[in-house]
């Protein structure tokens, strides 16, 4: 029913171009104003809500909350392994070993000391990481 109407109200302005103003009942042909009276359209951070407006919060901040970033780079050695956020006990990890080579070890890392790579000895520790 209301698509018909706005299809019957297209029609009337198009025919009634040539006029300068057509009334028809209570419906008043003008444009899109109405819609944007209020002040435009909202951006993004004013109808944001729940958790899509606490990352929108927290990135503005400088904050990561989904480890969307790139890790930081760390020497990968037992005194100062590579951090690897996880919010279980146990994580798979891929490790590109060299630069330019194209196969990457996967490999299970569990909560605890830091472990190593089984093809470059690369370390990594898993820390807990608490989501928002």
């Amino acid at each position: 029913m209301a698509s018909r109407l706005l299809r019957v109200c297209g029609a009337l302005r198009g025919l009634s171009a040539g006029r300068s103003s057509l009334r028809l009942g209570p419906l008043h042909l003008t444009g899109a104003s109405r819609s944007m009276g209020a002040g435009g359209i909202p951006t993004d951070e004013e109808q944001a809500t729940g958790l899509e407006r606490k990352v929108m919060k927290a990135l503005e901040k400088g904050l990561d909350p989904y480890s969307m970033f790139p890790p930081k780079k760390y020497a990968g050695t037992k005194e100062d392994p590579n951090i690897v956020p996880s919010v279980t006990d146990k994580r798979i990890v891929g490790c590109i070993c060299e630069p330019d080579n194209s196969a990457i070890i996967w490999f299970w890392l569990h909560k605890g000391d830091a472990q190593r790579c089984p093809s470059c000895g690369s370390h990594y520790k898993l820390v807990a990481h608490q989501v928002p």
